[in-house]
């Protein structure tokens, strides 16, 4: 039978709101190897990672042990402008599918960035503005990053640049002009401002960009000025664990009501939703505590892990950043222009590449046209237009209730709604007029990607 005694939208009070973020980490059996110097090969030190990134975050990125970090009071009052977020039943969802399975979905979208992301973008920049940093870098794919940091910049006072992958700036100019309200300085990348973006242009000329081509931009304007520091939001550890507040949210909500999730499933290109949504429940399995099954979905099209190599690789196009342990299809392999541009990513985050490699969780590929399929009919049925990255974990939680479905079992599904869609609607206009197409690359494809890994004593192992 199924539990019908739970409303619509779980709401927590603000004194329900997590104090300290969860570090899956401290649970792994296998941590994730260490960042590597590129110029020496050797584990990064936090002395090799202080020109680039903000000294709080470092040392947050190197602990492997604390399973609790404090979240700072001025961050958690940040936090209270658009947290805790609901937590839904998708009873509308389950009717019009007509399966025995419970569906829940984790609402990050109720903030006016669109996304999950300010939950990184808050406590970055505030470790910025402690730090007493006059300026900050970033990327952006589709552009919920870059609005959400532009917020957070804003906040706190300090000035932002976000390098914007070309293609997303071109689809989504209304997503540039709010990171632009906020008083940030957009530029479309690969750009003539940067060598890096010079380099880019002239080896792939009229590319429309990827966040490994951002990355390379922003990183190579922070390095040039001691009171400027690159952020990001996604792929490193400490991205992770300030997503974290979402799976504590969600499994204090839950477990109000006694409910225990058997699938968990969440969008990925990076991996920060991801790794933020399954954090806590990830922490319990390892710990032998349940038996869920965790799916990623990626798309079809920049498929990392499921087509992917388990490598040290570059994080960005231009070589510049630290080499990473991760599910990669090359530092230059260029995904297609589809319109989930935070999930046009050649690499993975190395928790999830590490979780996926032992066998914790498993990763599935969706096309494009099935992704708004799904979109599509979550929109009419929740009332809520899901943005595309969002709409993967969508279709896969469809997918999975209509086995149950089929094989008549109940089962409970947990999937993160990351964020909202209304500046994606030229992706809707495509798929409307029936001339959305889906782009999977060839293996002569993934070859040219893959021939971009470094060849480096540790790949050869």
């Amino acid at each position: 039978m199924k539990n019908t005694n739970i409303p619509y939208k779980i709401y927590l009070s603000e004194n329900e709101m997590p104090k300290q973020w969860y570090n899956v980490k401290a649970f792994m059996k296998n941590p994730h190897p260490p960042f590597l110097n590129p110029a020496t090969l050797q584990p990064c030190t936090k002395d090799d990672l202080r020109p680039v990134f903000c000294d709080d975050c470092i040392d947050q990125e190197l602990n492997d042990t604390d399973a609790y970090i404090d979240i700072p009071e001025d961050i958690r009052s940040f936090y209270k402008t658009f947290r805790p977020s609901p937590l839904v039943r998708a009873y509308f969802l389950e009717k019009i599918l007509d399966t025995p399975a419970e569906i829940y979905y984790k609402f990050e979208g109720n903030n006016t960035s669109g996304s999950h992301k300010l939950n990184s973008a808050a406590a970055q920049a505030y470790y910025a503005k402690k730090q007493g940093l006059k300026s900050i870098t970033t990327e952006t794919g589709a552009g919920q990053w870059g609005t959400a940091l532009s917020m957070a910049a804003a906040f706190y006072g300090i000035d932002l640049t976000v390098y914007m992958v070309k293609v997303s700036s071109e689809q989504k100019p209304y997503r540039k002009e709010v990171i632009r309200t906020y008083g940030a300085n957009v530029i479309p990348s690969p750009s003539d401002t940067t060598e890096a973006g010079r380099k880019i242009l002239a080896e792939h000329p009229g590319t429309g960009g990827s966040l490994g081509c951002a990355i390379s931009e922003a990183v190579e304007q922070a390095v040039k000025s001691d009171s400027c520091r690159y952020v990001l939001g996604s792929v490193l550890d400490h991205v992770l664990l300030h997503q974290s507040v979402i799976g504590l949210e969600s499994k204090i909500a839950l477990d109000k009501y006694g409910v225990r999730p058997d699938t968990i499933i969440g969008c990925i290109g990076g991996g920060s939703n991801f790794g933020g949504l399954v954090a806590p429940f990830m922490g319990d399995k390892l710990q032998g505590k349940n038996e869920i099954d965790f799916i990623g979905v990626e798309p079809a099209s920049c498929p990392s892990l499921t087509r992917g190599k388990f490598v040290y690789d570059f994080c960005d196009s231009a070589r510049t950043t630290p080499l990473a342990k991760m599910y990669t299809l090359g530092c230059g392999f260029m995904p297609s222009p589809n319109h989930a541009g935070g999930l046009r990513y050649h690499g993975m985050s190395p928790i999830v590449s590490q979780l996926y490699h032992d066998g914790y969780m498993r990763a599935v590929s969706v096309r494009q046209s099935e992704v708004f399929d799904a979109a599509v009919m979550f929109a009419k049925c929740e009332g809520i237009l899901p943005a595309p990255e969002s709409s993967h974990a969508i279709r896969v939680a469809i997918d999975e209730a209509l086995e149950c479905k089929k094989t008549g079992k109940k089962k409970t599904i947990l999937f993160g709604l990351t964020g909202t869609g209304y500046f994606d609607l030229a992706a809707y206009k495509q798929y409307n007029d029936k001339t959305m197409t889906d782009t999977i690359p060839t293996d002569e494809d993934l070859a040219q990607g893959f021939a971009t890994i470094p060849d480096i004593p540790q790949n050869r192992a």
